[in-house]
């Protein structure tokens, strides 16, 4: 695969420039490889585990390859290279923030939204070598998310889903009422696996979720970001409580627990900008699976409690935002021209 891309003639590039939504999604993208690549510099410094330092080391490898080649394209273009995240934005020596098995934890998530990423950036790609970058780092993430799971199940950090009686026969629904959820009379219809599976995996997220903007919060410099992340573990603590009453109304046996937890360190291993744009991104995580969970969820009740948890976390989102903007820490996305400006300066 890296042979193929490195082959690719210069002139095809040039006769073939990347468009809009191909240049927009590779900022993202390497907005997000650089961002992960400084958190894996710190998690391979701090690796107690041979077996997790080879997982997370390999990753890097990958992806600083990846993020050559984005370069190297970018160039070619004629396009700026975004700034991204840097050596300035993580500090090594910084004692260590999360115990062991929270660095495998954490890189499973990012594995979960770098696939969401990739599906997306491959939807909007039509140049061959930007084809070829997103189908090189799906496959990476394929294997790192694989990897990262048997670790972690191995070493009885990540607990499975919850285990449920297969079917035996087909069923068809029968009636608009399965959608029913909280009923004054009678019993509410049981879950369905579908509707588990969803609210397992929100628990698990928001559970690795919590762990992490609370260590955010124990090592931000800025005050304004302190608060933002402790009103993040309050948010994260009210999802986990929602979850958690759906499973136990449902009879359901909780499981969604992690092993890793936050050291008592106060010493950032990391910037506030990268913090901050590491929240930004898992809360567009959250709001694609609230929106996910919120549709394939058949009770209504659920749909409702899952979208209505989607609007407290487009607001602390657009909190974050703000506060990004007013540090200097959210950098411009490439832009369209702006018409009426050329228009008006060549008069």
């Amino acid at each position: 695969m890296r042979n193929n891309i490195r082959k690719e003639a210069t002139d095809l590039v040039l006769t073939n420039p990347i468009n809009v939504s191909e240049a927009g999604s590779l900022w993202q993208t390497y907005q997000e490889k650089t961002l992960i690549m400084r958190f894996l510099e710190y998690f391979i410094e701090k690796a107690d585990d041979p077996q997790a330092r080879n997982i997370l080391g390999g990753l890097w490898q990958e992806l600083n390859f990846y993020v050559r080649e984005m370069e190297d394209l970018f160039s070619e273009q004629g396009m700026a290279v975004p700034v991204g995240f840097t050596s300035e934005d993580v500090h090594l020596q910084a004692p260590k923030l999360y115990d062991n098995g929270f660095d495998i934890l954490f890189v499973r998530v990012l594995k979960e939204v770098s696939m969401g990423l990739y599906t997306l950036g491959m939807n909007m790609t039509y140049n061959k070598k930007v084809m070829a970058i997103y189908e090189g780092l799906t496959t990476v993430t394929q294997k790192i998310y694989k990897l990262s799971t048997s670790y972690l199940l191995e070493n009885g950090v990540l607990s499975l889903p919850p285990k449920v009686t297969l079917p035996l026969k087909n069923e068809m629904i029968k009636s608009k009422e399965y959608k029913d959820g909280f009923k004054l009379f009678g019993e509410n219809r049981p879950l369905n696996s579908l509707e588990v599976g969803i609210i397992h995996h929100n628990l698990e997220v928001n559970n690795i979720g919590m762990q992490l903007i609370t260590g955010f919060a124990q090592c931000a410099q800025n005050n304004e970001v302190k608060q933002y992340f402790l009103k993040g573990i309050k948010l994260a603590k009210k999802q986990v409580k929602v979850m958690e009453e759906l499973l136990l109304e449902g009879d359901v046996q909780l499981s969604a627990t992690s092993g890793a937890t936050v050291t008592t360190s106060t010493i950032p291993p990391f910037s506030d900008k990268l913090m901050m744009h590491c929240i930004y991104i898992l809360n567009g995580f959250g709001l694609i699976g609230a929106g996910t969970g919120g549709f394939f969820s058949l009770r209504n009740d659920l749909a409702v409690k899952t979208l209505l948890i989607a609007k407290d976390v487009y607001s602390f989102a657009q909190e974050g935002i703000n506060i990004k903007i007013k540090n200097g820490w959210f950098e411009e996305p490439p832009q369209m021209e702006d018409r009426s400006q050329i228009i008006n300066n060549g008069k």
